[in-house]
Parts: C-alpha cells; sequence; structure tokens
C-alpha cells in the first residue's frame, strides 16, 4: 500500500511539473527570439527542479512528456524541434540531477548546475550543426558559421538565466511540496539548505545572465 501512495504520489508530482514546464514554454512566447529564431523557455529551471528532487530520470521523463505537447500543439518544427528540445533540456538537467544527487548541498547544486550549462553548450553545438540545417533550411555552411558566434553564447546565456532560476526557486518550491505532503521531508531534519545569502548569490547569477541576454537582443 505504501509503495502505490508513493507511485501515485510521484506521478502526481511528474504531472503538475509537466503542466508547470509547458505553461513556461507558453509564457516564454511573448519573449523575443534572438536572430528571429532561437526561443529562450524557463522550462529547464522547472524540469531541473524536479531532478533536485526526484534525480535524473525525472528529468528524462518530463522533457519527454513536455517536448511531445508541444509539438503537437503549438510547435512549428515537427519532430526536429521536438528533438532539439529533449536533448537540450536533458543536457542541461540531468548532469545538474546527477551532481547535486551526489552532493546534496549548495555547493553541490552550483556545481551541477554549473556541469549543465557546460553540457548543454557543448551538445547543443553539436545538435545544431546536425540537426539545425534539416529544418532551417539553410546549408550546413551557413549554420556552421554560427555556431560560435551565435549558438554557444545563445546556450551559455539560456544556461545561466535557467541556473539562477533554480538556485532561487529550489527552495521554496520544495517547501511547498513539503507542506503538501507531495514530497517526502527532508531526511536531515533541517528546513532547507539554501541561506539568505545564497539566495542573494543566486540573483546575482540570474540578473547577471539576465542583462547578457538583453545584450544578446540589442536591448542594451
Amino acid at each position: 500500500m505504501e509503495k502505490q501512495k508513493m507511485s501515485t504520489r510521484y506521478m502526481a508530482v511528474i504531472a503538475m511539473f509537466s503542466a508547470l514546464s509547458f505553461v513556461a514554454v507558453l509564457l516564454s512566447k511573448v519573449i523575443p527570439d534572438v536572430m528571429g529564431f532561437l526561443s529562450y523557455e524557463p522550462k529547464d529551471a522547472i524540469i531541473a527542479i524536479a531532478g533536485f528532487i526526484y534525480g535524473p530520470a525525472a528529468c528524462l521523463l518530463i522533457s519527454v512528456i513536455v517536448s511531445f505537447v508541444e509539438m503537437i500543439t503549438i510547435s512549428s518544427t515537427g519532430p526536429y524541434g521536438m528533438i532539439m528540445n529533449i536533448v537540450s533540456t536533458c543536457a542541461f538537467t540531468i548532469p545538474a540531477a546527477c551532481v547535486y544527487k551526489r552532493f546534496h548541498t549548495q555547493k553541490g547544486a552550483v556545481a551541477g548546475l554549473t556541469a549543465g550549462v557546460a553540457v548543454l553548450a557543448a551538445v547543443m553545438v553539436l545538435w545544431n550543426y546536425i540537426i539545425t540545417p534539416l529544418y532551417m533550411g539553410q546549408p550546413r555552411e551557413v549554420v556552421a558559421g554560427m555556431l560560435a558566434t551565435v549558438f554557444l553564447p545563445f546556450n551559455l546565456i539560456k544556461g545561466g538565466i535557467n541556473a539562477g532560476l533554480t538556485l532561487l526557486l529550489y527552495k521554496p518550491v520544495v517547501g511547498a511540496l513539503r507542506k503538501a505532503r507531495l514530497v517526502e521531508p527532508s531526511k536531515s531534519g533541517k528546513k532547507g539548505v539554501f541561506s539568505p545569502g545564497f539566495t542573494i548569490f543566486s540573483a546575482a547569477v540570474l540578473i547577471t545572465f539576465v542583462l547578457l541576454f538583453l545584450v544578446m537582443l540589442g536591448v542594451i
């Protein structure tokens, strides 16, 4: 009975995070695209929080669910877009979740998200080179010329914004889920590992990368 209860609770939380991630995708449509086709979506921060709670498998599951729903509802890039969404989200969230699962501390969270940003940037250089010409209708040489000047900085900045959001939102989100008895209480008995000073640090990271994003958009 307890195992069934845990399974039901797990599915409920996964469904909730999937719904929140899709809403984040919808809301992000008001944010201008970089170069007219690179979209920033905050869903990766939500999925990373789920990964911090449940581990890397949750990241993969939610990513597939949300990317599929996006493909059949609002996406104009079809299966190619779905593949790119899954790869991008997993490249950021799975390394972060793996590191945080091993080192369940503030430093572990920062290290995990830093690893996620690095893996995201590296992986998407390769996948943009392979997939982007197929749905952009551009020669591969044109896309190759944009890898270092457009795709790499965009993914570094996108990852940085989502890392800052994850650090800021994790504690209040997991606290609310524990109050609702949707997530197990902390085994250490502590209310949380994120201090006020860490919140300030997280906000500084977020603000820095948001400013860089505005620079990339040509707003400032």
